[in-house]
Protein backbone atom coordinates (compact mmCIF):
# COMPACT_ATOMS: atom_id res chain seq x y z
CA UNK A 1 0.00 0.00 0.00
CA UNK A 2 1.18 3.50 -0.83
CA UNK A 3 0.55 6.32 1.62
CA UNK A 4 0.07 9.85 0.30
CA UNK A 5 0.41 12.80 2.68
CA UNK A 6 -0.85 16.27 1.72
CA UNK A 7 0.62 19.08 3.85
CA UNK A 8 -1.96 21.87 3.92
CA UNK A 9 -3.50 24.50 6.13
CA UNK A 10 -4.15 27.04 3.36
CA UNK A 11 -2.97 30.05 5.36
CA UNK A 12 0.52 31.36 4.57
CA UNK A 13 3.13 31.49 7.33
CA UNK A 14 1.73 28.76 9.60
CA UNK A 15 4.69 26.43 9.03
CA UNK A 16 3.48 24.01 6.34
CA UNK A 17 6.89 23.67 4.72
CA UNK A 18 8.56 23.18 8.09
CA UNK A 19 6.18 20.32 8.86
CA UNK A 20 6.82 18.88 5.40
CA UNK A 21 10.57 18.93 6.11
CA UNK A 22 10.03 17.25 9.47
CA UNK A 23 7.87 14.53 7.94
CA UNK A 24 10.43 13.94 5.21
CA UNK A 25 13.18 13.55 7.80
CA UNK A 26 10.95 11.28 9.90
CA UNK A 27 10.29 8.92 6.99
CA UNK A 28 13.98 8.89 6.07
CA UNK A 29 15.02 8.18 9.65
CA UNK A 30 12.43 5.41 9.92
CA UNK A 31 13.68 3.82 6.70
CA UNK A 32 10.49 4.40 4.70
CA UNK A 33 10.80 4.70 0.90
CA UNK A 34 10.02 8.35 0.14
CA UNK A 35 9.06 10.61 -2.73
CA UNK A 36 8.37 14.32 -2.16
CA UNK A 37 6.47 16.67 -4.47
CA UNK A 38 6.91 20.40 -3.88
CA UNK A 39 4.19 22.72 -5.24
CA UNK A 40 5.69 25.99 -4.01
CA UNK A 41 7.15 27.90 -6.96
CA UNK A 42 8.96 30.55 -4.90
CA UNK A 43 9.95 28.92 -1.59
CA UNK A 44 10.35 25.23 -2.46
CA UNK A 45 11.56 24.03 0.93
CA UNK A 46 11.64 20.33 0.09
CA UNK A 47 13.53 21.04 -3.12
CA UNK A 48 16.01 23.08 -1.09
CA UNK A 49 16.53 20.79 1.91
CA UNK A 50 15.79 17.32 0.48
CA UNK A 51 16.57 17.63 -3.25
CA UNK A 52 17.51 13.97 -3.68
CA UNK A 53 13.97 12.94 -2.68
CA UNK A 54 11.98 15.78 -4.27
CA UNK A 55 10.41 16.70 -7.60
CA UNK A 56 8.59 19.95 -8.49
CA UNK A 57 4.82 19.82 -9.01
CA UNK A 58 3.39 23.13 -10.20
CA UNK A 59 -0.38 23.47 -9.73
CA UNK A 60 -1.23 25.14 -13.02
CA UNK A 61 -3.88 22.83 -14.46
CA UNK A 62 -6.75 20.48 -13.64
CA UNK A 63 -4.43 17.48 -13.95
CA UNK A 64 -1.38 18.90 -12.16
CA UNK A 65 -1.64 16.43 -9.29
CA UNK A 66 -2.43 13.36 -11.39
CA UNK A 67 1.20 12.20 -11.04
CA UNK A 68 0.61 11.83 -7.29
CA UNK A 69 -1.80 8.95 -7.86
CA UNK A 70 0.21 7.56 -10.77
CA UNK A 71 3.36 7.40 -8.65
CA UNK A 72 1.44 5.85 -5.77
CA UNK A 73 0.22 3.10 -8.12
CA UNK A 74 3.67 2.59 -9.61
CA UNK A 75 5.55 2.56 -6.29
CA UNK A 76 3.48 0.66 -3.71
CA UNK A 77 4.97 0.90 -0.24
CA UNK A 78 6.25 4.44 -0.74
CA UNK A 79 5.38 7.45 1.35
CA UNK A 80 4.50 10.26 -1.06
CA UNK A 81 4.70 13.69 0.54
CA UNK A 82 2.99 16.65 -1.19
CA UNK A 83 3.90 20.07 0.21
CA UNK A 84 1.06 22.41 -0.79
CA UNK A 85 1.71 26.10 -1.24
CA UNK A 86 -0.56 28.63 0.48
CA UNK A 87 -4.03 29.19 -1.01
CA UNK A 88 -4.06 25.99 -3.06
CA UNK A 89 -6.64 24.04 -1.05
CA UNK A 90 -9.50 24.91 -3.42
CA UNK A 91 -7.52 23.68 -6.42
CA UNK A 92 -6.76 20.43 -4.62
CA UNK A 93 -10.39 20.09 -3.51
CA UNK A 94 -11.56 20.52 -7.12
CA UNK A 95 -9.09 17.86 -8.19
CA UNK A 96 -10.43 15.48 -5.52
CA UNK A 97 -14.03 16.02 -6.66
CA UNK A 98 -13.61 16.28 -10.45
CA UNK A 99 -11.44 13.14 -10.65
CA UNK A 100 -13.06 11.11 -7.84
CA UNK A 101 -9.61 10.87 -6.28
CA UNK A 102 -10.91 9.49 -2.99
CA UNK A 103 -12.77 6.71 -4.77
CA UNK A 104 -9.81 5.82 -6.99
CA UNK A 105 -7.49 5.77 -3.99
CA UNK A 106 -9.83 3.49 -2.04
CA UNK A 107 -10.25 1.07 -4.95
CA UNK A 108 -6.49 0.82 -5.43
CA UNK A 109 -5.40 0.57 -1.79
CA UNK A 110 -3.86 4.06 -1.58
CA UNK A 111 -4.17 5.67 1.85
CA UNK A 112 -4.57 9.47 1.79
CA UNK A 113 -3.87 11.74 4.77
CA UNK A 114 -4.35 15.49 5.00
CA UNK A 115 -2.13 17.39 7.46
CA UNK A 116 -3.71 20.65 8.56
CA UNK A 117 -0.95 22.87 9.97
CA UNK A 118 -2.24 25.67 12.15
CA UNK A 119 -1.10 28.54 14.33
CA UNK A 120 -3.01 29.81 17.37
CA UNK A 121 -5.05 32.40 15.47
CA UNK A 122 -8.73 32.59 14.55
CA UNK A 123 -8.02 32.18 10.82
CA UNK A 124 -6.53 28.71 11.34
CA UNK A 125 -9.56 27.64 13.39
CA UNK A 126 -11.96 28.91 10.72
CA UNK A 127 -9.98 27.16 8.00
CA UNK A 128 -10.10 23.90 9.94
CA UNK A 129 -13.87 24.23 10.29
CA UNK A 130 -14.12 24.84 6.55
CA UNK A 131 -12.07 21.72 5.88
CA UNK A 132 -14.32 19.66 8.16
CA UNK A 133 -17.40 21.01 6.37
CA UNK A 134 -15.99 19.89 3.05
CA UNK A 135 -14.42 16.54 3.85
CA UNK A 136 -15.78 15.38 7.21
CA UNK A 137 -14.88 11.71 7.62
CA UNK A 138 -14.05 11.13 3.95
CA UNK A 139 -10.34 11.91 4.30
CA UNK A 140 -7.99 11.06 7.16
CA UNK A 141 -6.97 14.24 8.99
CA UNK A 142 -3.98 15.05 11.20
CA UNK A 143 -3.93 18.51 12.80
CA UNK A 144 -0.49 19.93 13.65
CA UNK A 145 -0.48 22.53 16.42
CA UNK A 146 2.59 24.56 15.57
CA UNK A 147 3.91 26.20 18.74
CA UNK A 148 6.55 28.03 16.71
CA UNK A 149 3.62 30.21 15.58
CA UNK A 150 2.01 30.60 19.02
CA UNK A 151 1.62 28.18 21.90
CA UNK A 152 -1.82 29.11 23.28
CA UNK A 153 -4.56 27.29 21.36
CA UNK A 154 -7.42 28.49 23.56
CA UNK A 155 -9.49 29.56 20.53
CA UNK A 156 -9.33 26.06 19.12
CA UNK A 157 -10.51 24.55 22.40
CA UNK A 158 -13.19 27.12 23.28
CA UNK A 159 -14.73 27.11 19.79
CA UNK A 160 -15.52 23.40 19.98
CA UNK A 161 -13.59 22.83 16.74
CA UNK A 162 -11.12 20.41 18.28
CA UNK A 163 -13.94 18.33 19.73
CA UNK A 164 -15.71 18.36 16.37
CA UNK A 165 -12.56 17.27 14.53
CA UNK A 166 -11.85 14.47 17.01
CA UNK A 167 -15.44 13.23 16.69
CA UNK A 168 -14.80 12.90 12.95
CA UNK A 169 -11.63 10.88 13.56
CA UNK A 170 -8.94 13.58 13.39
CA UNK A 171 -5.68 13.10 15.24
CA UNK A 172 -3.68 15.94 16.81
CA UNK A 173 0.10 16.36 16.98
CA UNK A 174 1.89 19.19 18.76
CA UNK A 175 5.08 20.72 17.34
CA UNK A 176 6.96 22.24 20.27
CA UNK A 177 8.87 25.48 20.19
CA UNK A 178 12.50 25.61 19.03
CA UNK A 179 14.52 28.79 19.69
CA UNK A 180 14.39 31.14 16.69
CA UNK A 181 18.18 31.50 16.61
CA UNK A 182 18.61 27.74 16.26
CA UNK A 183 16.09 27.46 13.43
CA UNK A 184 17.74 30.40 11.69
CA UNK A 185 21.11 28.64 11.76
CA UNK A 186 19.56 25.54 10.21
CA UNK A 187 17.92 27.58 7.46
CA UNK A 188 20.90 29.86 6.80
CA UNK A 189 23.07 26.80 6.17
CA UNK A 190 20.35 25.03 4.11
CA UNK A 191 20.69 22.00 6.36
CA UNK A 192 18.42 19.02 6.57
CA UNK A 193 17.60 18.16 10.16
CA UNK A 194 19.94 15.16 9.93
CA UNK A 195 22.74 17.47 8.78
CA UNK A 196 21.99 19.90 11.60
CA UNK A 197 22.78 17.09 14.04
CA UNK A 198 25.62 15.43 12.13
CA UNK A 199 27.38 18.05 9.97
CA UNK A 200 31.12 17.33 10.26
CA UNK A 201 32.14 21.00 10.16
CA UNK A 202 30.57 22.32 13.35
CA UNK A 203 32.49 25.58 13.13
CA UNK A 204 30.85 26.53 9.82
CA UNK A 205 27.30 25.88 11.09
CA UNK A 206 27.86 27.61 14.42
CA UNK A 207 26.14 24.88 16.44
CA UNK A 208 27.35 24.20 19.95
CA UNK A 209 27.05 20.77 21.53
CA UNK A 210 24.03 21.84 23.58
CA UNK A 211 22.37 23.50 20.62
CA UNK A 212 22.61 20.24 18.70
CA UNK A 213 21.16 18.50 21.72
CA UNK A 214 18.20 20.89 21.74
CA UNK A 215 17.51 20.08 18.09
CA UNK A 216 17.67 16.36 18.88
CA UNK A 217 15.26 16.66 21.81
CA UNK A 218 12.89 18.76 19.70
CA UNK A 219 12.94 16.19 16.88
CA UNK A 220 12.51 13.27 19.26
CA UNK A 221 9.44 14.87 20.85
CA UNK A 222 7.81 15.42 17.47
CA UNK A 223 8.71 11.91 16.37
CA UNK A 224 7.05 10.50 19.50
CA UNK A 225 3.83 12.22 18.47
CA UNK A 226 4.14 10.85 14.94
CA UNK A 227 4.81 7.34 16.19
CA UNK A 228 1.51 7.41 18.08
CA UNK A 229 -0.46 8.05 14.90
CA UNK A 230 1.64 5.74 12.68
CA UNK A 231 1.90 7.87 9.53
Amino acid sequence: MSLVHFIGGEKGGVGKSLVARLLAQYFIDRGRPLLCLDTDRSHGALLRYYPEYTEPAVLDGHDSLDPVIERALADPGHRILVDLAAQTQQSVSNWFDDSNVLGVAHENGIALTWWHVMDAGRDSVDLLNGWLDQFGERLRLVVVLNELRGDQFALLESSGTRQRAEALGARFVRLRHLPDATMQKIDQNSLSFWAALNHPDRASTGFSILERQRVKVWLDRFYEGLDRIAP
